[in-house]
């Protein structure tokens, strides 16, 4: 230790004061132990936002379509599927195409259980390369949706809509949807039998509970239209989807219009970034409380080593040596603080995210437990911050050091 610089083996001496200065001592482990637990505070609220805005992308993402494509006017749908199937796939970074019909109904199983369902039309040879439906399913088969001109057709539930529905592979189920055809009798609802051949989990509750596919012809005839409403796009980079979406506009011609999973979730991605801005702002106040139980240890450091900074600077010391003394001091506090904290908060993040220990309503968060993962970027702006908070708090102590009298420090010794 005597091998050290001249200011940092004075400052380590007189962080592990002993006896009279045993107070001083105590504050400094104070001053670490605030710092630990802002930063363990700031690491794991930004791992949590960060998770949970990661899964619910994710999760959005898988169980839908990158870009939506359209083509003008609305009503009369994609006339020609398989040629603009074609004119997609050669747009730069489209990996995927499918066709799709999405209308509205009610499923029964019985005279108390039903349950209002988006139905989605859906060619099952296609749909698995723009969505993760097939990944998804935890019962039966997405194919089965096809079946032969002589059975009854078949019908894919999401987990929560067949647990609703009180239905298994194999049982039967009635669509109502709210198109009317005309029968001897009148007006009546258009009613429609299907075969449960599947159940998926795409782990969000909106998906899960609301929604069942059927083969698209199927889909048609029971939504009176003759041709698919519109074309779902699945590019390389789930990120690019917007740069994609414009240049099938630009490509196409102006006939067609985009959208894409960026734009239509937007307002939910924005509410998390704010969230997660405001929790980061609002816990980093803990390290500004720190940082003052910083200044105090080095202000009362200061008012105790009066007498010793007095001989210091009468041995030779100068203004300078005896500031980066306490700089010294406050930063390895800092250090230390921001080191054990950044460590615990570690520790701790990846026992929260290994055992799924935080758990939450499904059916207010989309999805069953909060995941935490700790961005690169996050931990090192956090430590930076730390530290900077850290030596900013040893300015005025210092230079209130540097700048004692020893004449008068000594007067009355």
């Amino acid at each position: 230790m005597r091998d050290l610089p001249f200011e940092l083996f004075v400052a380590i001496r007189y962080l592990l004061a002993r006896r009279k200065q045993a107070f001083i001592s105590l504050i400094s482990f104070i001053s670490v132990l605030g710092l630990m637990v802002g930063v363990m505070a700031v690491l794991i609220a930004l791992a949590l936002m960060t998770g949970l805005q990661g899964e619910l992308r994710d999760r959005i993402v898988g169980a839908s379509a990158h870009v939506y494509v359209f083509k003008l006017p609305a009503e009369q749908g994609i006339a020609d599927t398989a040629a603009e199937i074609g004119k997609l796939k050669e747009v730069p970074r489209v990996v995927g195409v499918a066709p799709a019909v999405l209308g509205k109904g009610l499923l029964t199983s019985g005279p108390d259980r039903q349950a209002p369902v988006s139905l989605k039309g859906i060619d099952p040879a296609l749909e698995p390369t723009v969505t993760d439906v097939r990944k998804a399913m935890t019962h039966g088969s997405l194919d089965a949706i096809r079946q032969p001109a002589d059975q009854m057709d078949g019908i894919v539930l999401g987990t929560e809509l067949a647990q609703t529905l009180e239905v298994k592979i194999g049982d039967t189920v009635r669509m109502i949807t709210p198109d009317q055809i005309l029968t001897p009798l009148g007006a009546m609802p258009h009613h429609r039998a299907f075969k449960v051949v599947g159940i998926f989990s795409l782990g969000l509750y909106e998906f899960d509970s609301e929604y069942a596919l059927v083969d698209l012809p199927v889909a048609e005839r029971m939504f009176g239209r003759d041709k698919p409403d519109f074309l779902e796009v699945r590019v390389d980079d789930m990120f690019a989807s917007t740069e994609v979406a414009a240049d099938i506009t630009r490509r196409l011609g102006d006939n067609y219009y985009t959208s894409d999973w960026k734009t239509m979730n937007k307002s939910l991605f924005s509410a998390l970034w704010l969230e997660k801005m405001a929790i980061g702002i609002a816990i980093g106040l803990i390290m500004t409380v720190a940082a003052v139980n910083i200044v105090a240890s080095l202000v009362l450091l200061v008012m105790e080593k009066t007498r010793d900074i007095a001989i210091l600077k009468t041995m030779g010391a100068t203004m300078g040596s005896v500031r980066r003394i306490f700089m010294l001091q406050g930063l390895i506090i800092g250090v230390a603080g921001t080191i054990s904290g950044s460590v615990f908060g570690c520790l701790v993040i990846y026992v929260l995210d290994r055992f799924r220990l935080i758990q939450v309503p499904l059916d207010v968060y989309q999805i069953s437990y909060v995941p935490f993962v700790l961005q690169p970027l996050d931990f090192l702006t956090v430590v930076a911050a730390a530290v900077l908070v850290s030596f900013l708090a040893t300015i005025y102590p210092s230079r209130q050091a540097s700048k004692l009298d020893p004449a008068q420090a000594l007067r009355y010794q």
